[in-house]
């Protein structure tokens, strides 16, 4: 029985987060296994990015259909956002009572320094070529237009992720769109009342109730996802922008899992 861990936020880069290139060959190697019988995801995560997201869950499924394998989902603390959405890569999802499950959404945060900056006596110059090329620029005051395009490209991402969820749960969802896609977040035993989640159970309690006390736990860990500083010395030669960008992905992480009260 292969396990795959997938611990945190999901994003393109950061030291500490979940991408399609640092967790590719996890999966490949998962499926790759001689005589698998299933491949057990676990899922704690916060969210994060939707496309990367969608790259995993996909590439999840695409070796799930190649291989004929079953893919069975776990979620831990947190499986909510683009967590739930990597959760659905599963042919079942099992939560803890207690698990936070859900948030079928879309959100964007950003800030507005305008206040900010004329108090330092720095002007704002921006120069675009394409009369929308402009959107929200955190600098200047928002406009009311670019609100209004970023609703709507956050509408058909919703749109994508509602969708999703109907392929994946199917007749399993036991409430109306207004209940299930409205972004909130729930208890996995409520979870499961609303079709989200099959069942109630952690790892090693459903594989050996499944396929018996004997099976086997392969752990696959990926060998490209990095390390944070800790265990990089400083007298290493990075560019400094990379450290900056790593602190402000930490800081970026932090605010997601603190939504959920972790």
């Amino acid at each position: 029985m292969a396990v795959i861990r997938f611990h945190g936020v999901i994003a393109p880069r950061g030291p500490r987060t979940l991408s399609l290139a640092g967790m590719a060959e996890a999966i490949e190697r998962a499926f790759a296994l001689k005589h698998v019988a299933a491949v057990a995801l676990v899922i704690n995560s916060p969210g994060g990015s939707p496309v990367q997201s969608a790259l995993l869950h996909r590439r999840i499924r695409q070796l799930a259909a190649e291989k004929s394998v079953p893919v069975l989902a776990f979620t831990e603390d947190v499986a909510a956002s683009g967590g739930y959405w990597l959760a659905c890569a599963g042919d079942e999802i099992w939560a803890e009572e207690t698990s936070i499950v859900g948030s079928i959404g879309v959100v964007t945060a950003t800030f507005g320094f305008k206040e900010a900056i004329s108090r330092l006596g720095i002007e704002r110059r921006l120069y675009t070529a394409g009369e929308r090329k402009r959107l929200l620029d955190p600098f200047l005051e928002e406009n009311p237009e670019g609100v209004e395009r970023l609703r709507a490209v956050q509408n058909e991402m919703h749109a994508a992720f509602k969708e999703l969820v109907r392929a994946r749960r199917g007749s399993r969802l036991a409430a109306d769109d207004g209940t299930l896609f409205n972004g909130d977040i729930w208890t996995g035993r409520t979870a499961l009342k609303l079709g989200l989640v099959d069942g109630i159970g952690d790892l090693r309690g459903v594989l050996r109730e499944r396929f018996g006390p004997e099976v086997r736990l392969r752990p696959i860990e990926s060998r490209r996802r990095r390390r944070w500083l800790p265990s990089v010395p400083f007298r290493t030669r990075r560019d400094p922008l990379d450290l900056v960008a790593d602190l402000f992905a930490l800081v970026e992480e932090r605010l997601l899992w603190a939504r959920f009260g972790l």
